[in-house]
């Protein structure tokens, strides 16, 4: 009878008993940010004492642009000043009007006693504004006999580190770019180590990330520090590039603000423990796509939409189990809040949020082409979920995909979908009727950033993630389709992102299928990309550049000249 007792009792404590299931968790790194966020102080009064100290100093390079006295070179270094400074937003109409001249009165020997610094900073400055001047101009610097580039280039530290960064926008075929490309890259780091000075700097920054494939306002701030010799004769242009940095670093620390106390606000610590805490690294995506003041809006929903891709991401990739998985996807696919009943008690907080904040995003948008741009926004979140499951299914099931079918899925799962159509819907109703139109065309350059994502992602990460033993990314695949060793499979894909760049680069180039104002934060997805996943995982693990860059543009003080 005791025994009898006795096992009734166990049976009714197993039954009470919630057995929690086998995860693949994840270790992530925590924040170093902790609560200091919160405290960042802003003072709103002065906003507009920035904004009075810009408005001299831009009226006067309004006048020194259109100077027609200028000597050419002299302007096209003042624009790549201008450019490099993260400006160009204020002048786009004088620079304009001052390249279609220059570029239209241009001759090719006219380059024939330039030296090697003017003829990459012209090359570079053209490209950069979508005029495709000719590779052929670096053939002076090239034996002929040879075939190699001339012995006295190597003495041309300053016009060696210029050719480099002018390298950065080629386009597919221009052979002469790549070569000098290896050529300079190679001399750069042969003597980087016995360099002084700005110089330096200069060299191990561009070396580490080349200026056009930078975030905009890093490589701005950088250049302030690093080139001032390059500019600081236009006390104009040095006392604009600091009240705008100062200006910037404000309205970045409020929205940084806003959306710190939102995330507290939603409880995701609390209701997503398994997930990255990365609140800054993410809202520095939404500085690095939009540089313009007058996307503030559009940073914060962009900040909003990272952290709902980072939560998926990680409950798909390291957290929940395959059922679980299943009901998610199902429940993102109907988007409607009866679909809740069916999810696991700890995601129904996580879908509620997705579904009440995306809907307010929504209420928010002009009434005209709303429908469109509704639909638009939750299928790029109900496509994410599909490819985040896809890849869940494959890894629970043992399953390595071809390269090509993990591709086609792989591309989703970048998630640039989600991040280019929230930034262009959040543009203004000038371009959001072109921007989404444009965008269903599938457009190559988004194409591009998209196979530039995922591949960055993965070549960098694949070690990482197989200490998981999950082998579903770009290198397992691509080794196991091709059959091919592990070095040369990475030096294939290594190969596609260059060319992916390549394409980025041609589809800025005039004439371009949209204005460059809407190709821009597609451009700027590729830099972050380029920041953030260059030699490794720099989000999962942000100590070195991205707390160093978080800290420049938003901790750290400016002083005023």
């Amino acid at each position: 009878m005791a025994t009898q007792e006795c096992n009734t009792t166990q049976k009714e404590n197993c039954k009470n008993t919630i057995i929690e299931p086998m995860r693949p968790v994840v270790n992530f790194p925590p924040s170093i940010w902790g609560d200091r966020l919160l405290s960042l102080c802003v003072d709103h009064s002065e906003f507009h004492a920035y904004v009075i100290a810009m408005e001299e100093p831009k009226e006067e390079l309004k006048r020194m642009l259109i100077n027609p006295t200028m000597d050419s070179n002299e302007k096209l270094s003042l624009i790549n000043s201008v450019y490099r400074l993260g400006l160009r937003y204020l002048f786009v109409e004088e620079i304009e009007c001052q390249l279609d001249k220059l570029f239209k009165e241009l001759k090719m020997d006219d380059y024939d006693e330039a030296d090697l610094y003017i003829v990459s900073v012209n090359f570079k400055v053209f490209r950069q504004h979508g005029y495709k001047l000719s590779c052929d101009v670096f053939n002076k610097f090239k034996d002929h006999s040879s075939g190699k580039f001339k012995e006295y280039i190597t003495t041309d530290v300053k016009g060696m580190l210029s050719m480099y960064e002018a390298t950065q926008v080629c386009t597919r075929g221009e052979s002469i770019l790549d070569e000098a490309m290896a050529f300079t890259e190679a001399q750069l780091m042969g003597m980087v180590d016995t360099l002084e000075g700005n110089l330096a700097q200069q060299v191990k920054h561009a070396l580490r990330s080349p200026s056009h494939r930078g975030m905009q306002m890093v490589e701005a701030r950088i250049y302030f520090s690093n080139y001032e010799e390059e500019f600081s004769m236009h006390n104009s242009l040095l006392e604009l590039a600091n009240a705008h940095f100062n200006l910037l670093q404000l309205q970045h620390k409020e929205e940084l603000f806003i959306f710190t106390k939102w995330v507290k606000d939603m409880e995701f610590k609390k209701i997503t423990p398994y997930a990255r805490d990365r609140t800054p690294e993410l809202y520095l995506w939404a500085v690095g796509i939009f540089l313009e003041p007058h996307y503030s809006h559009a940073r914060i929903i962009i900040s909003k939409m990272a952290q709902f891709v980072l939560v998926l991401d990680d409950i798909y990739d390291a957290y929940g189990t395959i059922e679980e998985l299943r009901l998610l996807t199902n429940a993102i696919n109907r988007w409607e809040t009866t679909a809740m009943d069916q999810l696991p008690e700890y995601i129904k907080p996580l879908y509620k949020i997705l579904l009440d904040e995306l809907t307010d995003v929504e209420k928010k948008l002009p009434a005209e082409g709303r429908t469109k741009r509704v639909y638009a926004s939750k299928q790029a979140f109900q496509e994410l979920a599909r490819a985040y499951h896809q890849e869940a299914e494959w890894r629970f099931s043992k399953q390595v995909p071809s390269y090509e079918e993990y591709m086609e899925n792989g591309l989703i799962t970048s998630s640039y979908n989600v991040f280019s159509t929230y930034s262009l819907m959040n543009m203004g109703e000038i371009h959001s009727e072109e921007a989404l139109a444009w965008y269903q065309t599938h457009p190559k350059i988004l194409e591009a950033t998209k196979l530039l994502g995922r591949l960055y992602n993965d070549v960098t990460t694949f070690e990482f993630e197989g200490e998981r033993a999950q082998q579903v990314e770009s290198v397992h695949t691509y080794m196991k389709t091709y059959g091919l060793p592990e070095n040369i499979a990475v030096d294939k894909l290594k190969k596609m992102i260059e060319n992916a760049w390549k394409d980025i680069n041609e589809e800025c180039i005039e004439p371009t299928e949209v204005s460059m104002e809407l190709l821009a934060p597609i451009l700027n997805l590729a830099r972050l990309t380029d920041m953030v996943y260059r030699y490794n995982d720099r989000f999962t693990f942000p100590e070195e550049t991205i707390v160093e860059y978080v800290t420049v543009l938003l901790i750290d003080s400016i002083p005023m000249y």
